[in-house]
Order: structure tokens, then sequence, then C-alpha cells
């Protein structure tokens, strides 16, 4: 079980800002089901909500692949923010960033292949971890791009003949980036160059 950052409708209590791994931002069904719109890593925070003036969780925010970062009192950031100074202008470029991804991810989940949703994931993912080498299930990854175990599998099966990755016991390790690059839709493109403004 992937341990939660955010519930929605908990109190928001702290933002998080991860310095390492990934955090995956979903949006859950009444059905139980639930799907990813977005993932932050060092770039950016969990409880963004909180610089809206929003007091709960508006999305479940969840570890997807495991590292370290640091946590902010949610009274304490919000007074920090409101100074409108160095922290409030990277929040709101951030936000942009974020919305952009938000964005592309839907229409990407609705208008691409799998092997297309896949690559982008897996492209996302490596940019946010250190090296090429990080803990994913395909069950997990299922649940992520909102389709069945099946499409995985035979994606994950198929890159490995290819000999982009490997994957053995829960572990995927991305063997040839530049390959995989060319399997993946315009929209890693776009939602890397967003986050890329941002940050500089």
């Amino acid at each position: 079980m992937k341990f939660a950052l955010a519930v929605p409708g908990e109190p928001i209590d702290y933002v998080y800002f991860p310095s390492r791994g990934v955090m995956s931002l979903l949006v859950p069904m009444p059905s139980g089901d639930s799907m990813e719109v977005a993932m932050v890593g060092n770039e950016g925070v969990v409880g963004i909500h909180a610089y809206l003036g929003q007091t709960r969780d508006r999305l479940k925010a969840i570890c997807q692949v495991p590292g370290e970062g640091l946590r902010m009192e949610v009274k304490e950031f919000c007074k920090e923010a409101k100074k409108r100074g160095a922290l409030s202008i990277l929040l709101d470029r951030y936000l942009e960033a974020l919305l952009i991804q938000m964005a592309i991810a839907g229409a990407c989940n609705r208008l691409h292949t799998i092997d297309q949703r896949c690559a982008r994931w897996l492209l996302m993912t490596q940019d946010r971890v250190d090296g090429p080498v990080f803990v994913l299930t395909q069950e997990f990854l299922a649940k992520m791009l909102g389709i069945r175990r099946a499409g995985v599998n035979a994606v994950a099966a198929s890159f490995k003949r290819s000999g982009v990755i490997r994957y053995s016991r829960g572990k995927i390790t991305v063997l040839n980036r530049p390959a995989l690059e060319t399997m993946v839709c315009e929209c890693y493109k776009t939602i890397k160059q967003a986050h890329e403004s941002f940050s500089h």
C-alpha cells in the first residue's frame, strides 16, 4: 500500500517539499477507483491547495517512489506566502506548470495510445528520481493510467523485448532512454518544458 500524504476532505496540516522520490496526485472516484492527474517531484509542492486558501485537501497524494523531503506547518507556510516575496513568486509559477501538466495529462489519457502514455509516465518518473532504477509494480502503473493491468503487461513486455527497460521484482530499470523518448507522444515534451520554464 502506498503511503498517503493527503486525503480528500481531510484538513491540510502540512505542505510537503519532496527532495527525492515522486508523489502522485490522484482523483478518487465514488466507485473506489482513482486516476493520477499529476506527479510531483523535487520541482514541486504537495498541499498547494493551502496556497489558494483551501483548508482541506481536494486530491489524494501518495508516495509513488520512496524518497526524502521537507514538510512545513500549513500556518507557517501561509504566513510566509502572504508576504508576497520569493516563495509566492515561485508558487505562482509552479501552479501554472502544474495546471499545464494536469491539462496535458487529461488530453493524453484520452487521445494517445497505451504505449505512448506508459512511455510518458516512465520518462516523467525518471526525471524526478536519481538514476534509471525505480520501484514500480505493473498493477500500480495500471491504476495511475486508468487502464487494465493486461494492457500494462503487454506494453512492459514490448518495451522489454525492445531493450528499452528491464523489469524484475517490482523494479523498473530504464536501459535506453533515447529509444524511450522516440516512443513517447508530444505531451511529455510540453509538460517538461512547462516545468523547466518555471524553475529557471
